[in-house]
């Protein structure tokens, strides 16, 4: 990835496993974004992790994530990176600013859903590793974060549709948590934990 928000997070998680990894963006090893034609987070994630580790040679963990609201038919899904991007509405400005614009897309879209309150949304996080390109056997870890689709931003930390993103239980967004508190919850932070289990019981590390 190279996705500024994605990276710190997983350096942050990496970081409390006391693992020491440093989580290098793409670019910086000259690899091009793949060809995301999977219809699913996993397919996607995989498609990402064998593009990655074909490039470089190297093991290589590629995470596919997005937000699913059910009564969208689970829109913005595995395209929530770029759910304005081909909207003519708001393709303009989302070249200027992708999650603000991203974020203005579903509101609009969820307006004449707004009386049947409250309107479900997960957040989704698939990873994937493989030992190399044509790992026959790569290691698939997911996490799922069910939350409520607020009608308005809240919040400043974060990325993405964490703004609109409300957790009941705690009475806040997901751009009001903390890194600490949001790794400890989010379907970022369960799938690295998936992952790690399952990379620690087959004695990866």
């Amino acid at each position: 990835s190279n996705n500024q928000g994605k990276l710190a997070e997983f350096q942050h998680l990496f970081d409390n496993a006391n693992l020491n990894i440093q989580v290098i963006p793409q670019g910086q090893l000259n690899i091009d974004d793949a060809v995301e034609d999977g219809l699913s987070f996993i397919e996607n994630a995989l498609i990402k992790a064998r593009h990655a580790s074909k490039i470089s040679g190297l093991p290589a963990i590629a995470d596919d994530s997005g937000l699913c609201v059910p009564i969208l038919g689970g829109q913005p899904g595995i395209y929530s990176a770029r759910f304005a991007k081909d909207d003519p509405i708001f393709a303009e400005q989302f070249l200027q600013n992708k999650d603000k614009t991203n974020n203005k897309k579903l509101l609009h879209d969820l307006l004449k859903y707004r009386l049947q309150q409250p309107i479900i949304g997960q957040f989704v996080c698939v990873l994937a590793l493989v030992r190399h390109a044509d790992d026959p056997l790569p290691i698939i870890a997911q996490g799922i974060w069910q939350g409520e689709i607020l009608p308005n931003e809240i919040g400043e930390n974060g990325f993405g549709y964490d703004p609109l993103f409300w957790l009941p239980d705690l009475q806040k967004s997901s751009a009001q948590l903390t890194k600490i508190e949001k790794n400890k919850i989010s379907h970022r932070g369960q799938a690295m934990s998936q992952l790690l289990q399952q990379l620690f019981a087959q004695k990866i590390f």
